[in-house]
């Protein structure tokens, strides 16, 4: 998680109500699962064990540091399962948790909205650029405009 929001949650000695607990946690799983390599990870993972190289060409426009770190978060969080095999060079598979599994299908129709409206929002975001002038898509813009 990143900015503000992870910070508010991060705080140790910040006592919590049993609500903004709750809604704490559910929102740093959504920021988990709805980041922007992670549903390409795990949609990829959900369909058989996979290697790493696999997933760097699945994943168009990851970085190996970011998949790296992508892969231990989801790793970290129980979405996934490293297997090491003791060979040489070592074998490397991610393999999707039953958790994970479960999240597939929201994943699934979520990514297949997203193909079948991208044009719909595209021009959507170019008739509004017009009409108001394009919007920063920096934190301290959105902040601004609510």
């Amino acid at each position: 998680m990143t900015g503000d929001r992870s910070q508010a949650c991060d705080l140790g000695d910040a006592p919590f109500t049993p609500g903004q607990a709750k809604a704490c946690t559910v929102r740093e799983v959504l920021d988990r699962v709805g980041g922007k390599w992670s549903i390409g990870i795990l949609v990829a993972a959900s369909q058989g064990p996979v290697r790493f190289t696999e997933l760097e060409r699945f994943v168009e426009g990851i970085s190996r540091r970011m998949l790296t770190l992508t892969l231990r978060n989801l790793e970290r969080d129980g979405l996934l399962r490293r297997t090491v095999y003791p060979t040489v060079p070592p074998k490397v598979e991610y393999t999707a948790t039953p958790i994970a599994l479960e999240l597939y299908e929201s994943l699934v129709a979520l990514t297949s909205w997203a193909e079948r409206h991208r044009i719909a929002i595209a021009e959507a975001r170019a008739a509004y650029d017009r009409a108001h002038g394009p919007v920063d898509p920096g934190p301290a813009s959105v902040a601004g405009r609510a």
